[in-house]
């Protein structure tokens, strides 16, 4: 199983929030030290957190800005940009922590997990990639103007049949998407799946026995912050793998790399990534532990659930002779200092193209080690 909320749902718009701020922070300082939360709810937008930077970012106005981006443009939505308070409070790192990570340690204390298997493409579960691709598809075709009875909020419920730990059909397809009070549910219904679920679902995944449901509480008009109050790293398991594979112990968004829950989490993913496109696993789950103001890692394993073609003692050695592992390293080898945050908030972190935890740069030198070993 796997849920996907659009960007207008408020937790992620509040975690889309809190990256353009962060990645604001690092245009005009790359060493800026970050972390952030956000709440919004009905009129209002609170930021709060700890920032240490020799840059200035104008708060207000890149929220406005982000909430604008959304589609939040409309007095009737309850919630709009232009109108909506933002509510700055932000005091400097502790000198504590500053200290903690000042020695190359570590900016918090965490468990990470990195995930990848041959299901798809992207080499993420199919469940958690289909979601993610409805949900996006849903803003893109508001955003664009050919849905102009969609509003922002939404969210969507995918659940896939496996056998022999392979995925063979879409279970059931669940869509809730706000709307406008004039559109009918029948009009509404028709749209969604002709326009965004056959778009986007391979048709291989569609049986007759395929369950797909359209908002089946009834209606969504009132949604957004004005229904339900938004807030960061609320949803930790959309942003990562889905129920397919473990969640790490912390969320991402407003962080920045100093931070070893957010870019130790990308090391894994990255990890566990090279093992199944090398053709070492055909899945692979990656976890590290990572101990406050320690400059190594505390804990490592990887488990590959029986599919590895050769002895996991191997994968493991092969793995920590490529990849960095100590928090200073890790931020260097994927270039973290810069503004690419924002473009994680939604629909994921992983399997996204353009990221570098994405890149598949030591397939060869992976497999070359593994077996000589």
């Amino acid at each position: 199983m796997a849920e996907s909320p659009t960007e207008g749902h408020p937790d992620k718009l509040a975690d889309l929030i809190a990256d353009a701020l962060l990645d604001e922070f690092l245009k005009k300082d790359p060493y800026s030290r970050v972390s952030l939360e956000v709440v919004v709810i009905s009129g209002m937008t609170f930021v709060a957190g700890h920032v240490s930077t020799e840059g200035y970012v104008d708060i207000p106005t890149v929220v406005r800005n982000t909430i604008k981006e959304v589609g939040y443009t409309r007095p009737e939505y309850g919630f709009d940009a232009d109108a909506s308070a933002v509510i700055t409070s932000i005091e400097e790192q502790s000198p504590d922590i500053a200290l903690g990570i000042s020695g190359e340690g570590a900016g918090d204390t965490a468990t990470v997990v990195g995930y990848a298997c041959n299901e798809t493409d992207s080499y993420m579960p199919l469940p958690i990639t289909l979601a993610h691709s409805i949900s996006k598809r849903l803003a893109d075709i508001r955003k664009s103007g050919k849905a102009p009875f969609l509003r922002p909020d939404g969210k969507v419920l995918i659940t896939v049949l496996y056998e022999n730990h392979k995925p063979v059909s879409a279970k059931d397809i669940i869509v809730y998407t706000q709307h406008d009070p004039d559109v009918s549910p029948e009009k509404l219904r028709e749209f969604i799946y002709e326009e965004v679920i056959k778009k986007v679902l391979p048709e291989k995944y569609m049986t007759s026995h395929t369950r797909v449901l359209v908002n089946p509480s009834g209606r969504f008009v009132l949604g957004g912050p004005v229904a339900d109050v938004g807030q960061t790293g609320r949803k930790i398991v959309s942003d990562a793998y889905g129920d397919t594979a473990y969640s790490g112990g912390s969320a991402f968004s407003g962080k920045d790399p100093t931070k070893t829950d957010r870019s130790a989490s990308y090391l894994a993913r990255m990890m566990a990534k090279h093992v199944v496109a090398s053709g070492l696993a055909d899945r692979c789950l990656v976890q590290m532990a990572y101990a406050f103001g320690v400059s190594e890692m505390i804990a490592f394993d990887v488990e590959t659930y029986g599919t590895e073609k050769l002895e996991k003692e191997k994968i493991v050695k092969a793995l920590l002779e490529i990849f960095p592992t100590s928090p200073r390293q890790i931020i260097e080898f994927l270039d973290l200092r810069k503004p690419i945050y924002k473009k994680t908030a939604c629909y994921g972190h992983f399997g996204k193209e353009g990221l570098p935890w994405e890149e598949l740069r030591y397939l060869e030198k992976l497999r070359d080690i593994a077996t000589a070993l």
